[in-house]
Formats: C-alpha cells, sequence, structure tokens
C-alpha cells in the first residue's frame, strides 16, 4: 500500500514516514531539530554527577560525544531536506577535528549514509506519471525501479532513453520541498544563535542568503540551465566532462548516465598518486567555473566527483550553482595585495573596505593576519599540500569558542555566502585527498588580472 491519495495524485510521503519518507510538519521537525542540543545539554548535566561519582573525566566525554552524534545523525537522516545537507558539510570538516572527537561523527554518519531508506517503486511511478505523463514508459527502454544513489532531496535511478542514451533520472522525494521550506523557516528564527556566537557579524542577511540559496536547489529547472551552461562550457575539455541534459519536466530531471566510480570510493582504497592528480582537476573545475560558465559550483563533495573510465574528471548535481559576482575579483586583487605584501595594515584597510568589518568595531588585525598567512604560503608556492592535519588546524583555529577568537571580530558580505560555502567544501575535499595543488598556477591562468593586482 503506497498511501493516501489527494485528488487523483498518491501522496506517499503524508504518512509513511517508516518508507524513507521525511516528516514535513514544522512543529514535528522543529522540535526534533530541538532535541539535539537540549539532550546534549542534559548528557553533559549528568556527566557533571558520574564525574563526581568517580568516573574517568575522558571516559565521561567519549560517552557524550558518542550520544550526541548517533543523536544528531540519526535526526539528519530521518529529517532529510536541508538538515541533510548539513550532515553532508559535517561529513567533509569531521575530518577536520581531533581524531578522538570526529571518531563518533564519522561512524554516526557512516551509517547515516548507509541507511537512507528509498522510495518504494509504486512512490517512483507515482512521481514520474505526474511530471511525465501516465504513458511515462513510453519515454525510456529501459527503466531500473531501484534507486542507485540517494540525495538529501532525491533519488537517481538509472535508465536507457527511447533513442538509447544511458541517462540517470533524478526524482525529488514528495513532500521535501515542504520539509525543506519548514527547515529553512526553523533556520531563520535561530539567527539569534548565530548573532551570540559571532557579534561582529550581522548574520541575518547571512542566513537569508543561504535560505535563498538552499530554496533554488529545490528548483530543477534551474538546474537543468545550471548543467547546461556547464555542459556548454567543458565540451571540449579534455580532463572534465560534464553530462549533458536530456530533459527536464516539474520535479524530474534527466541527464546523460556518468559511468565513473564516485571519489567517495575511491577514497577508501585509491592510489594517493591518483587521488592527487584528481584532487588537481578538482580544484582546476571549482577555479575555473566563474571564468569559463559565469557560475560558482556550490556543492563540491566526494559524491559529486566521479572518475572516467578514460582518467577525466566526471562531475554531477549542479542544483546548488549560483551566478559569478565579477566584482568579487575587486575584492580577491584588493585583499589578496595586502596578503602577499604582508602588511596588516592595508590588510585592515581592504577588509573594511570590503565589508568584512563592521564601520564601529574593533579589529586585531595580528591576529587576522596570522591566520592568513596558510592563504599566503598556498599562494606563494608551487605547489601546496593540503592535509587532515591542516584541516584539523584551521577548523580547531576557527571554531575556537573564546571570546578572544578573532573570528567574532569579522563579518561577511550576503553575496559572498555562495563563494564560501565552494571555497570550503573544495577544500575540505582536497584535504580528504592529501592534494598538492597549484594554486598560484591556477589563479593565474584563469584570472590574470587578478593575480597580477594581488602581486602573483
Amino acid at each position: 500500500m503506497v498511501g493516501e491519495s489527494e485528488g487523483g495524485r498518491v501522496m506517499p510521503f503524508v504518512r509513511r514516514s517508516r518508507e524513507g519518507n521525511p516528516p514535513t510538519g514544522r512543529v514535528v521537525r522543529g522540535a526534533r531539530l530541538a532535541a539535539v542540543p537540549v539532550a546534549y545539554a542534559g548528557r553533559r548535566l549528568a556527566g557533571i554527577g558520574r564525574r563526581v561519582a568517580g568516573r574517568d573525566p575522558g571516559e565521561v566525554d567519549r560517552d557524550i560525544r558518542v550520544r550526541t552524534a548517533e543523536h544528531l545523525f540519526q535526526v539528519l537522516g530521518e529529517l532529510k531536506g536541508c538538515v541533510a545537507k548539513l550532515g553532508q558539510f559535517l561529513g567533509l570538516l569531521e575530518m577536520g577535528l581531533a581524531p578522538d572527537l570526529a571518531e563518533p561523527f564519522r561512524q554516526a554518519l557512516a551509517r547515516l549514509h548507509d541507511s537512507v531508506p528509498a522510495m518504494l517503486p509504486g512512490a517512483v511511478h507515482a512521481e514520474l506519471s505526474t511530471h511525465l505523463g501516465q504513458d511515462w514508459r513510453a519515454l525510456f527502454t529501459e527503466f531500473d525501479d531501484r534507486a542507485c544513489a540517494a540525495a538529501s532531496v532525491g533519488q537517481v535511478h538509472r535508465a536507457r532513453w527511447h533513442d538509447g542514451t544511458q541517462v540517470a533520472v533524478k526524482i525529488m522525494y514528495p513532500g521535501a520541498r515542504a520539509a525543506v521550506l519548514a527547515d529553512l523557516q526553523a533556520l531563520r528564527r535561530a539567527t539569534p544563535l548565530f548573532t551570540a556566537l559571532l557579534p561582529g557579524a550581522d548574520t541575518r542577511p547571512v542566513v537569508e542568503a543561504l535560505c535563498t540559496e538552499i530554496r533554488d536547489e529545490l528548483d530543477y529547472a534551474r538546474e537543468a540551465d545550471n548543467q547546461r551552461a556547464f555542459a556548454t562550457a567543458f565540451a571540449d575539455d579534455p580532463e572534465i566532462v560534464v553530462g549533458r541534459v536530456i530533459a527536464q519536466r516539474g520535479d524530474i530531471l534527466i541527464t546523460e548516465w556518468l559511468d565513473g566510480i564516485p571519489l567517495s570510493q575511491l577514497i577508501i582504497g585509491g592510489n594517493a598518486e591518483e587521488l592527487d592528480r584528481l584532487g588537481v582537476l578538482i580544484l582546476r573545475f571549482l577555479f575555473s567555473a566563474p571564468a569559463r560558465a559565469a557560475l560558482v559550483y556550490g556543492d563540491p563533495h566526494p559524491g559529486n566527483f566521479q572518475r572516467m573510465p578514460d582518467g577525466r574528471l566526471g562531475v554531477v548535481d549542479f542544483g546548488a550553482c549560483t551566478p559569478w559576482p565579477p566584482a568579487f575579483l575587486d575584492v580577491v586583487g584588493d585583499v589578496g595585495a595586502a596578503v602577499i605584501a604582508d602588511s596588516p595594515a592595508d590588510l585592515e584597510a581592504a577588509m573594511r573596505r570590503h565589508g568584512f568589518v563592521a564601520p564601529d568595531r574593533d579589529l586585531d588585525i595580528a591576529t587576522v593576519a596570522q591566520r592568513l598567512q596558510p592563504v599566503r604560503e598556498a599562494l606563494l608556492a608551487t605547489t601546496y599540500p593540503l592535509s587532515a592535519g591542516w584541516l584539523r588546524e584551521q577548523v580547531r583555529l576557527i571554531t575556537d569558542l573564546r571570546l578572544t577568537n578573532v573570528l567574532r571580530q569579522l563579518t561577511m558580505p550576503p553575496s559572498h555566502t555562495p563563494i564560501l560555502r565552494s571555497f570550503l567544501g573544495g577544500v575540505a575535499i582536497l584535504c580528504q585527498l592529501h592534494a598538492t595543488v597549484p594554486l598560484r598556477a591556477e589563479c593565474t591562468r584563469w584570472y590574470p588580472e587578478t593575480a597580477k593586482a594581488a602581486g602573483l
């Protein structure tokens, strides 16, 4: 039994949460999200009692982390939607945590990836009928009812188009749109919490920009346009391949199938030299995308990159792309020149000029300049090695909750939100690959005028 019907349309995600359907009610989803920090606070309080009773403090802390990780990813897995995107991001950055802290999150995240429930065939067929028409089967010569991949708001099926082309059919989960919009409302209500952590930042417009970006990912017509732009821009590239868009109707997106091995599989036991080569190609793709496609690729994570049989880098999932703001190059050139010159005074002037510091706020520019030294070193070196250890140190500095953390003095223009998302995801992948990257060469190749302005 698939579920109740409404106006003749099957609504499988309204009542069948046990079948993998995310709860869509604002109150239910909000309560589940809110339960995570409440439960964490309760565990911390109970931990005090256990320490007083003589339990080893290290053992108590680890138990708290394990239980919190399991609870967090259980909620993320149940809710899917945009909170599942948070799970993807945590999956990239957990390697930046200390090993004893990261391990519980790594284990829970692995269970999240392995346990994402798929839509049953009846629900899949209902969605195909709704968006492609009752005779949808005539469009395909083959269609596999089993999902071959799951995303935060949909799943992918392998099929053969009526002209013989092997295709990937991306189907949005029924109810996913309502679930994500409910999550975004919860995220907006949580803005004061971000303000408390980052008192120097005007977090409301930044959160709103992030909400807009996530909401746009629900538009498969927009995603199809993004992919067409990338496919055209990289059509003749000997190193990078993007599949063609075959068709898009409603919440169904059909694209050319890329028959490669996902990077997420290669990382586990891949050849170090090959992973390094793929890391360079990922850097090249992310860097060149604005110059070639006029878009920022906003969702870099291992599941979206593949090694093709001929060695090329295959790229999928273009829902999180946003238009490239050309004025950002002026920011890069201005701030970059101060970083390369190692001039704290010029750096502070550039950061204030481009809105990274509130006009009336003090700034510990010496500490900011020190934190940017790895960027300076990477830009000046012919190649720069990235690793889990390097990322771990950067994450430690950024997430330091002390009031003296210089990050609390900074803010960010909302228009930079998608660029930051792309940057953080890209850096996390390159560190996961332990890639040695030619950052200066790629900057100079794709943005010669900006590189010259920065002194490269």
